[in-house]
């Protein structure tokens, strides 16, 4: 092991999908005071990942090395580590909520289980400060936390929820400082480039698409649209309806896995259109409000936080077809009042940098 005169941090990542890869080499590159190693597990087998990170790292040797911070995201085990490691367990330590298992909607597929839940309360209470991506995040954890306790028999301490909140705080994941230009071309609302850039999965909701689509066009609205995003071996069916339906006014279809054209794509469509269900923070409709699209965003999860009031339509979660409609009525409202399209400049990687070197630096004293 070679000595250094910097702050050493190890970064535990259980499940290292593409938002947290991204966040942790950006928290590395952004901090260089630091000394950063990483342990990160493939994103892969995920009831497995959440529940046996910490046994799979029982032999590693960087486990068994003095680190002055342990940082870790939101699928690790934060307590089963200590456990395994009690040389670590007075390490002071920076839970990272990327997502938490309280809000995750159910996609009709998986096995009911308690144990992620337990996995997210146990690492927050075993963590000295845990930081959320966004305000909905927080609060959802610790309104899902309390739920859950409430439902135990008996023996839970007193004031936990109050403890978790306490230590908790939100510092998004920030969007690169290099996304945010200014536009080159006016917003077209009269043949709107409609953008819809997330997951091909459930929690996305690409049947509320589809609807919106159809709305959009019994309304005879004119648009061009593309449908880019991971993509994965099975996906709902909507995808394959909205292209055959409208395959004409279709731009971009898929994944687009060139980085620039991506970001091209992004400074060329004119709004950006979010439909899901479940987001804990929205980088994909960060990015292209950055890049200068405006955002048509349903009035719930974390959008409220950074997407402005007129560019939100009315959430109705239980009636797709009724926000559908909404939606619509949103952006012809958005014709009409030709907004400009504000950048959220407060999540830029520059403005984010010292938060984060804040919360790191109170640990470490």
């Amino acid at each position: 092991m070679t000595t250094s005169a910097k702050p050493r941090i190890l970064i535990l990542s259980g499940y290292d999908a593409g938002s947290h890869v991204r966040w942790r080499e950006q928290l590395v590159a952004s901090q260089p005071q630091f000394e950063w190693h990483t342990l990160a597990l493939p994103p892969r087998f995920f009831r497995w990942r959440i529940r046996g990170n910490a046994l799979s790292w029982l032999d590693e040797p960087l486990l068994a090395q003095s680190w002055d911070l342990l940082v870790v995201t939101s699928m690790v085990d934060l307590a089963g580590v200590k456990a395994f490691h009690p040389a670590l367990a007075a390490t002071p330590s920076l839970l990272y909520m990327h997502e938490n298992q309280f809000a995750y909607p159910d996609s009709g597929r998986q096995h009911s289980s308690a144990e992620p839940m337990m996995v997210n309360l146990y690492s927050a209470l075993a963590a000295n400060r845990v930081v959320f991506n966004s305000e909905w995040n927080r609060r959802s954890f610790l309104q899902g936390a309390r739920t859950f306790l409430d439902k135990m028999p008996d023996a839970v301490p007193a004031g936990l929820i109050d403890r978790l909140g306490e230590k908790s705080a939100v510092i998004p994941v920030p969007i690169d400082d290099h996304l945010y230009l200014e536009r080159q071309t006016p917003l077209n609302l009269e043949v709107p480039h409609l953008l819809w850039n997330h997951r091909w999965e459930y929690d996305k909701a690409p049947e509320r698409l589809l609807l919106l689509l159809q709305k959009l066009s019994d309304a005879g609205q004119p648009f061009q649209v593309s449908v880019v995003g991971e993509q994965f071996r099975k996906q709902p069916g909507a995808f394959e309806a909205i292209r055959r339906q409208f395959g004409q006014q279709v731009k971009h279809w898929g994944f687009v896995d060139n980085r620039q054209a991506y970001n091209d794509l992004l400074a060329s469509a004119d709004v950006a259109i979010s439909t899901a269900l479940h987001d804990f923070q929205g980088l994909a409709l960060l990015e292209a409000m950055a890049s200068g699209c405006l955002a048509l965003a349903p009035n719930r999860l974390a959008y409220p936080e950074y997407v402005a009031q007129a560019q939100l339509y009315d959430s109705h979660p239980d009636d797709a077809e009724r926000e559908a409609a909404s939606a619509v009525a949103c952006l012809q409202a958005l014709r009409a009042l030709q907004p400009a399209s504000p950048q959220p400049e407060a999540w830029s990687a520059s403005q984010l940098q010292g938060r984060y070197r804040s919360v790191l630096e109170a640990l470490l004293a």
